[in-house]
């Protein structure tokens, strides 16, 4: 996820709450709400509907559905949908802005449903046949359903008031089209709800769905979105901040995904660059004759321009992600594809890309094999945290190898040198121990512990082909080795420049422990211990304090190694081959080895460039992408995968016939070792027993 370049994201669940929602409603001849029409002013509240209104919002709500709210799995969640996701929003609608229970509404009108009508992708619509109350006679019909099929059924609507249904004329059926447009473009999805009064002369129950469903009365319309998550926007913004393109690919209809795309912030920018297209056209656009196989050329040409999918399917998805990964638009820096999937047509695309995200709650168990990560929250906010832990990975793992590759130059050339003019290395076997320690295993720890931060998100990301070493790596490393190595040679050869009078680990043909290589090697160590802190930074940030206090490991681990130290040169001795040095060369220690930090300061200001390793990448930042071969495609890139399959495979048989020889050689072993043990036993008694024949006793100690 550190070198995602692009996100191609479900909407649903995602980048939405997956909780729809009644944003804009058309009640009592008033269009209100969120969107469209009635953007100016709120959703209306029970005290602002006539009560006739109110009546018949809840029968109709209540009685002509069969999904239902539970209560919230854990405390502090939110209020479970269970069934339909459009019929849950007017269920909440109706308790939470109307104030009524649709619970208790349904249980006191259960007994008197006479039919339902029930929905069907043809008819696009649900009735619901109910039987008035005592004393009113007769039946009511609730029906709701796609917002241009009911209008075309309804004859009357409720106006201003709630009082005398008005005929529903050419002007006002107009007017009625308008708001439904109007809410459509701001990609809300409309519902309409309606009844009729029936009489009760005739057997109303009996009746077909045609028969009953005509001459209704609107009675409102409404406006259902799925919300965007609130922290999607702010995402998306980090994602582009961070050089990473948020596509996404969705179901629903052109219109709704603009709307939804818009509100993310995935469009917006305008100009040419950013296209919205459906799965249709996209097909006929990318692939070649046959309707299968992707023409990668014309998908150059569209992807980068490509931001919303809508009405795709899962070949879509998959065709999406394949185009990206292959195409070779930008040799130098290929695409680095992240997918989100949670249904079971999903998982050719998951498995496809380079990190698949699967969703926790909404995926299916298929989704969650073929994927790299589960999504726990289903939440886009926690794919950006992914690409920031990704890359705090890359990082982590950065700033230990500059920080070790400095030790390693130093310490190789200074055992080297030393010992070719000396006679002898001036670090000693049991302190390259001790530094080893410090530098390898305690220097991991510190510098792998730093928290990601948003910081990471404002650079661009790394190239797929990119080494790990960058030219400010190799700056740092060089310059930073060649800091330490005028010091220690300084030491080494001119001690008397910091005050030290004995010279060498030898007087008079015997090693003694001098207090100028205890000198040199505290010196050493306090060169390492306080480049530390300079390693913590690989882009060339000027600060390398910033953040240290949040990084309480580091802190720890950095105290403890200077206190450690301390002891060890006081009270090390032979073991350590140290001796306790005056403070003066405590101070020298100290103040040589925090000289780094200055260095490192001037460092910041000598260009990368001027490390002769490859060509600077595109973006001028100093990174480097290497000499990388061409990858490998089509037969060649199979064929050299199965040689790869039957060389790891033949290693492995030989290894497992190494195993087995050896283990069948020490079985061999120890069956002849209780033979001998067995022969001698019988030496041990036999020639007791033979006295009397010296011939058989030589033999027997023969054998």
């Amino acid at each position: 996820m550190g070198s995602a370049t692009t996100i191609c994201s479900d909407k649903t669940g995602t980048l939405t709450m997956n909780r729809m929602t009644v944003m804009a409603t058309w009640l009592a001849g008033e269009a209100r709400g969120a969107a469209g029409v009635g953007a100016d002013r709120p959703l209306p509240t029970a005290p602002e509907l006539p009560a006739a209104v109110l009546d018949a919002l809840d029968a109709g709500i209540a009685l002509n559905s069969s999904a239902r709210l539970e209560a919230p799995a854990s405390a502090g969640g939110l209020v479970q949908h269970i069934g339909s996701k459009t019929e849950c929003a007017l269920l909440g609608f109706l308790d939470d802005q109307l104030g009524r229970s649709y619970q208790r509404s349904r249980e006191e009108g259960a007994t008197r449903i006479a039919r339902v009508y029930t929905f069907s992708s043809a008819r696009k619509r649900m009735s619901t046949l109910e039987r008035r109350r005592a004393g009113g006679g007769g039946f009511r019909l609730h029906c709701k359903g796609a917002s241009e099929i009911v209008i075309g059924l309804c004859t009357h609507a409720l106006g201003a008031g709630g009082g005398a249904a008005l005929p529903l004329d050419d002007e006002l059926r107009a007017s009625l089209l308008a708001t439904v447009e109007a809410f459509a473009t701001q990609g809300l999805r409309t519902l309409c709800l309606a009844f009729r009064d029936l009489d009760a002369e005739q057997a109303w129950e009996q009746a077909e769905a045609e028969a009953v469903e005509c001459g209704l009365t609107l009675l409102g319309i409404f406006g259902i979105e799925d919300p965007v998550r609130p922290e999607v926007p702010r995402a998306i913004e980090k994602c582009r901040r961070a050089g990473i393109t948020v596509r996404m690919v969705t179901g629903d209809n052109i219109a709704t995904a603009r709307s939804i795309a818009r509100k993310c912030g995935i469009l917006g920018r305008g100009g040419d660059d950013e296209v919205a297209m459906e799965g249709t056209e996209f097909r006929s656009r990318v692939l070649q004759a046959d309707g299968v196989t992707l023409d990668q050329a014309r998908f150059d040409e569209l992807w980068p321009t490509l931001r919303v999918l809508a009405r795709s399917s899962p070949t879509d998805k998959h065709t999406l992600v394949s185009g990206l990964i292959e195409s070779q638009l930008h040799p130098a820096h290929p695409e680095v594809v992240a997918v989100t999937g949670d249904g079971t047509n999903d998982a050719p695309a998951l498995k496809r890309a380079d990190v698949g995200f699967a969703m926790g709650l909404a995926g299916t168990a298929v989704a969650k094999d073929a994927s790299d990560i589960i999504l726990m929250d289903d939440n886009f906010n926690s794919i950006v945290k992914a690409v920031m832990w990704g890359r705090n990975v890359y990082d982590s793992i950065a700033k230990f190898v500059q920080f070790q590759l400095t030790v390693n130059v130093v310490a190789i050339v200074v055992a080297f040198v030393g010992a070719v003019t000396t006679g002898e290395s001036p670090l000693k076997t049991v302190q390259m121990l001790y530094i080893n320690l410090i530098m390898d295993s305690l220097g991991a720890l510190a510098l792998t512990t730093d928290s990601p931060t948003d910081s990471l998100l404002d650079r661009k990301p790394y190239s797929r082909n990119q080494p790990l070493l960058s030219r400010m790596m190799l700056r740092n490393i060089s310059l930073q080795s060649a800091y330490q190595l005028v010091v220690i040679f300084l030491i080494l050869y001119k001690p008397t420049l910091f005050g030290v009078t004995d010279n060498g680990n030898h007087a008079e043909g015997k090693e003694v422990i001098t207090q100028h290589y205890t000198f040199l090697y505290n010196t050493f160590v306090f060169l390492q211990v306080f480049n530390e802190i300079n390693a913590r930074k690989i882009h060339n940030e000027f600060n390398v304090f910033s953040g240290l206090h949040r990084n309480v490991v580091f802190i720890a681990i950095w105290v403890g190694t200077v206190g450690v130290q301390a002891i060890l040169v006081n009270f090390g001795g032979q073991a350590l081959t140290c001796t306790p040095i005056p403070w003066n060369l405590w101070l020298w220690s100290i103040g040589l080895g925090a000289l780094s930090l200055l260095v490192q300061v001037f460092i910041h200001f000598v260009p990368a460039n001027l490390i002769p390793v490859g060509p600077a990448d595109e973006g001028g930042t100093g990174e480097y992408t290497g000499l990388v071969s061409e990858p490998l495609k089509g037969p060649e890139a199979i064929a050299a995968r199965e040689r790869w399959l039957r060389g790891t495979r033949r290693v492995a048989l030989e290894q497992r016939t190494i195993r087995a020889f050896r283990d069948s050689r020490k079985e061999g072993l120890k069956r002849l070792a209780r033979r001998v043990a067995f022969h001698r036993a019988k030496t041990t008694v036999e020639p007791r027993a033979s006295a009397a024949h010296p011939a058989a006793l030589h033999s027997v100690k023969s054998i």
